[in-house]
């Protein structure tokens, strides 16, 4: 599996070879090995060039994701159980990074006396490598990249409204009335002019019209509160304004579907110490089997 995915990366079988200090003819038995297995073609050989069939890209995807499990692994019994230590670049969604993140560094600063982490909030997506970022917590669809990607507990999305709000301009009681209120839009949906809600009797696709677009979530909550319209961002965003009735639940019989939520990083560094500590600590808090609320 390692000789497959270094293989993809490099380009080529002699480059792995090189890398991997074997033999071309070793290398392609390597992959041979793994293509019997799957009883499919992973690399399409030609003369000029390789490329990835359709299995082949799917099981690249996954084989990172495992190698980045084993590494993490073997990290814990070997000697990469040496400190981590040095400046860890982080980057994260503002809501997410604030609410979520943010809580956990105390503790992993205590566990890690030698490390430093330097947090940067921010709603779009950042490039590691061009950045100069180790590692990036990332809510919403992944987009396709060589980046290693570990999941996260979802996030529960919910709408909301102020009391004024609502008063004024009256209380949905289907979907489809959204279709006549003022839905507060963020700017970094995909389809901005609609909202997917689920409940009981389905799922449906609402309409909206978005009068204010906003790039933070934070300041779409300055502004629900403030009685501009209808709301759509996470629990934990919204959680206390819910809880003090500075804000009400709309339509609690439905929600947008949950927002995946993603901890990625370069498959090149996933060997320091400084990055696996902080990969593990940010799963055993915030992993897929941890319950939670969105950013």
């Amino acid at each position: 599996m390692q000789v497959l995915v270094r293989v993809v990366e490099l380009g080529s079988f002699a480059a792995a070879a090189r890398e991997l200090r074997l033999s071309p003819t070793m290398v392609a038995k390597h992959v041979e090995h793994v293509e019997q297995r799957l009883g499919a073609q992973v690399i399409r050989r030609t003369t000029r060039r390789h490329s990835l069939t359709e299995v082949g890209q799917r099981y690249l995807a996954r084989a990172r994701g495992v190698l980045a499990e084993f590494a993490t692994a073997e990290a814990s019994a070997s000697e990469l159980q040496a400190a981590a230590r040095g400046t860890l670049r982080v980057t994260a969604p503002v809501v997410l990074g604030a609410h979520a993140l943010a809580p956990l560094l105390g503790e992993l600063l205590r566990l890690h006396p030698e490390l430093r982490i330097e947090l940067a909030l921010q709603d779009r997506v950042v490039d590691l490598l061009d950045e100069g970022f180790d590692v990036a917590l990332r809510s919403g669809p992944l987009a396709r990249s060589g980046l290693i990607a570990r999941p996260l507990a979802p996030l529960r999305m919910l709408l909301a409204a102020s009391p004024g709000y609502l008063a004024q301009a009256g209380t949905p009681r289907r979907p489809r009335d959204l279709e006549r209120h003022d839905c507060l839009g963020f700017s970094y949906l995909v389809h901005r002019d609609h909202w997917r809600l689920v409940g009981g009797d389905g799922e449906h696709r609402v309409r909206v019209s978005s009068r204010l677009q906003i790039n933070s979530g934070e300041a779409l909550r300055a502004a629900a509160l403030a009685g501009a319209g209808i709301i759509m961002q996470s629990e934990i965003l919204l959680g206390p304004d819910l809880a003090s009735g500075a804000l009400v639940r709309v339509l609690p019989r439905h929600a947008p579907p949950p927002r995946a939520a993603h901890i990625v990083y370069p498959p090149d560094r996933w060997r320091a110490p400084k990055l696996v500590r902080f990969v593990e600590h940010v799963l055993a808090h915030l992993g897929p089997r941890r319950r939670r609320g969105p950013a």
